[in-house]
């Protein structure tokens, strides 16, 4: 009894009882706008919004962290809306304030607002979103004014950012210094996870091209380099938004990239039609060093002004499957028909 109680008292002190654990989960999604009340409250679904996810949470609430690209500001009132050069393309989306503590009750820990609708309703926006995020205790980076985040999750440290080529975003064209954030990060956290919003948008910008890619006049990255050039600098997951509809996945010197993971819970002001309507859930798992060992993709679909489902027809993962063997036939994985994602030899 003695000896039992002396080793009890050593592993204490010796604070063996908070070791790391030998595999963590990470959850990314595509992009969030849970309806807009820009410029009237026709935009909004009912029940403020608390039914949207309410059919996919449990899997939200399954990974150690878990993560989404949230499009528009959180904001009830004021500000000043953006204005585009063509209004043919020009979308502004406002979601009330309180549509955060549904993000927080699905399962949501951090959100990247590195993206072209962050800025909606210019520092107002911005600030109301911070504000609304920080209050339902979700964690976010990829503002110029929040550049990354760090934080712990059972006993794993980990650092996130996020990237856009859009004005009080991380710049995802500037290489170098994108390079210099992710390499600090490595420095102080065990698992650096990246956002970054690029890519053209539609279905006929399925496939990673690895070159840049230009759309209505604006560069929106070489998002191959981008993300093999931050995995060479230490980061260990990167989830890709912005197509508005999925594409590649692929593994990387044993580092997973999501190269985009399309429309996931948009209410109206977004086209969720065909393809665009598909999203996965990506539940990685990894080593505390953010070796992959294997993902899982929950196929997903939206139809205009409904909420996130299920899809038992595993369409996106069909897609994921054709567009990775296509895209990245030297990737050594496998992904097979039940959604696993595993390490290949062949």
């Amino acid at each position: 009894m003695r000896l039992i109680f002396f080793i009890a008292a050593l592993c204490v002190t010796s604070d063996c009882l908070s070791q790391k654990k030998d595999t963590i989960t990470v959850i990314g999604v595509g992009d969030i706008m849970m309806g807009s009340n820009y410029p009237t409250s026709s935009g909004l679904p009912p029940n403020e919004g608390a039914d949207l996810l309410k059919e996919v949470a449990a899997i939200l609430q399954s990974a150690d962290v878990t993560m989404g690209n949230l499009e528009g500001v959180l904001l009830d009132e004021g500000g000043t809306a953006k204005t585009c050069r063509d209004p043919k393309v020009c979308y502004v989306f406002r979601s009330p304030v309180k549509y955060a503590n549904n993000l927080a009750v699905a399962g949501f820990d951090v959100v990247s607002l590195a993206n072209n609708h962050a800025g909606d309703f210019g520092d107002a926006g911005r600030k109301s979103s911070m504000k609304a995020l920080d209050a339902a205790g979700i964690k976010h980076a990829g503002l110029t004014t929040t550049p990354y985040v760090i934080f712990e999750k059972n006993g794993v440290r980990y650092g996130f950012t996020a990237f856009a080529p859009n004005s009080g975003c991380l710049n995802l064209n500037d290489l170098p210094a994108a390079r210099a954030i992710v390499q600090k990060l490595d420095s102080l956290a065990d698992v650096v996870i990246v956002s970054f919003h690029g890519g053209a948008e539609g279905p006929q910008y399925q496939h990673v091209p690895r070159k840049d890619e230009m759309f209505y006049g604006e560069n929106r990255g070489n998002v191959y380099r981008f993300a093999h050039t931050l995995i060479d600098a230490g980061a260990d997951i990167i989830f890709g938004h912005g197509p508005h509809v999925t594409r590649a996945v692929e593994v990387y010197k044993n580092r997973f990239i999501a190269y985009s993971l399309g429309n996931f819970c948009t209410y109206g002001g977004i086209n969720v039609s065909g393809v665009n309507g598909l999203a996965p859930i990506i539940k990685v798992y990894a080593s505390p060093q953010g070796e992959f060992l294997k993902a899982h993709i929950t196929s997903t679909y939206q139809t205009y002004r409904s909420v996130v489902q299920p899809d038992a027809e595993k369409q996106v993962l069909k897609r994921i499957q054709q567009l990775s063997r296509e895209d990245f036939p030297e990737s050594r994985i496998k992904i097979q028909d039940d959604g696993w994602v595993l390490p290949s030899t062949n």
